[in-house]
């Protein structure tokens, strides 16, 4: 018997079009209001985040291909899903990345050198959260932010703080990961405690359409933004290009998990422009049609010409560019000046206080590397 093929679609809630104008979808009616809402500021401020994010990719990039970096991770393409869905979240939010989100680190207070310095093999672990906007580590470990963030969120359900009416002090959680990501079973392990624990937790998948070198097409028969609802749980899928419904989504339900209405799984379609990582070589699998078809939809292009059609000045988008090319040549500046962390940091945190043990073994180091001819580097 040859098998059928079945057809799984799902809407996709869209306020801006890729042509720039406002023409919501039937879905995103209800937004309107919370866009409607935002002053001039804070519309700008969305432009020059993806501003930014752009410039400190092609930085990123090219330090990379200088050898300045042992890698580089790009999120070309992808500045809506990550800016309209950052801004979304509040002090109180904790929020856990994969390995792309530089920029939604960035609104949070994250200095982009410590990211720098991550890839440069300069750091031994990266930032403490509490000093960055409650922004968590960096994870290679596919999926595995997904438990974090759950475990995280059902701290703070134990706790009791979500759920008692108090926007300033109501806290949820909000985790990155993309369309790869979504095949390990520690996401469907994730969304599995979430739902049986009600978590104030908002996944946001970004599916830039390939995992590596494999489509999403072969990772998932149904359209992603369907899968929350399998665990029980609210799922849409929304234009992960068109950052203004990155915002007004996540903000919805990030005040809903934070009002301890339980977790929401969110699709983001979008593409990655770029490669996987500077160690990939993505014509080897993808088309350049297939790349033109996305550069159409360019979330900064698409989101420039809205602002120009409410009446954003020629002042203001020369002020946003040269805002993100003094960023960037700062960033470079720094980047370049990272020297390698000593030995001794190694025993620095393992224990709050001095510890016998790590004295012990630092010493057992130093009398190793002193050892080889011409003594330690």
């Amino acid at each position: 018997m040859v098998a059928q093929e079945r057809e799984f679609t799902a809407p996709t809630v869209q306020l801006l079009t890729p042509q720039g104008e406002l023409r919501p979808s039937p879905e995103a009616e209800a937004y309107l209001p919370l866009i409607e809402a935002l002053g001039d500021d804070a519309l700008e401020q969305f432009y020059r985040d993806m501003t930014v994010s752009r410039r400190i990719d092609v930085t990123g990039a090219n330090l990379q291909r200088q050898g300045q970096l042992a890698l580089w991770v790009p999120s070309l393409g992808q500045e809506a899903a990550q800016v309209g869905s950052a801004r979304a979240a509040r002090p109180q939010d904790h929020i856990f990345p994969s390995y792309r989100e530089h920029i939604a680190g960035m609104i949070r207070g994250l200095d982009p050198v410590r990211i720098f310095a991550l890839l440069r093999g300069a750091t031994l672990g990266g930032w403490n959260p509490d000093e960055v906007g409650n922004f968590h580590l960096y994870t290679l470990v596919l999926a595995s932010q997904t438990l974090h963030s759950t475990g995280y969120a059902m701290g703070i359900r134990f706790d009791g703080a979500c759920g008692t009416g108090d926007p300033e002090t109501d806290a949820a959680v909000l985790v990155y990961y993309g369309d790869g990501a979504t095949s390990q079973g520690d996401a469907s392990e994730a969304l599995v405690f979430a739902s049986s624990y009600q978590t104030p937790q908002v996944f946001f998948v970004q599916n830039n359409q390939w995992a590596i070198s494999v489509p999403v097409s072969r990772q998932s028969r149904s359209p992603l933004g369907l899968r929350g609802g399998g665990f029980g749980m609210p799922s849409l899928r929304i234009d992960g290009n068109d950052v203004l419904v990155s915002y007004a989504a996540s903000r919805v339900a990030l005040e809903e998990a934070r009002a301890g209405e339980g977790p929401t799984f969110i699709e983001a379609l979008t593409y990655r422009m770029g490669a996987h990582t500077t160690a990939d070589d993505p014509t080897k699998y993808r088309t350049d049609d297939e790349v033109g078809y996305w550069a159409e939809r360019d979330p900064i292009s698409r989101y420039r010409t809205w602002l120009e059609s409410r009446g954003a000045s020629a002042e203001f988008f020369a002020s946003a560019d040269e805002e993100a090319a003094d960023v960037a040549s700062d960033v470079r500046k720094r980047a370049l000046e990272l020297t390698a962390p000593t030995r001794e940091k190694i025993f620095e945190h393992v224990y709050s206080e001095a510890h016998p043990l790590m004295v012990e073994q630092a010493a057992w180091l130093d009398a190793y590397e002193n050892g080889f001819e011409g003594g330690a580097a």
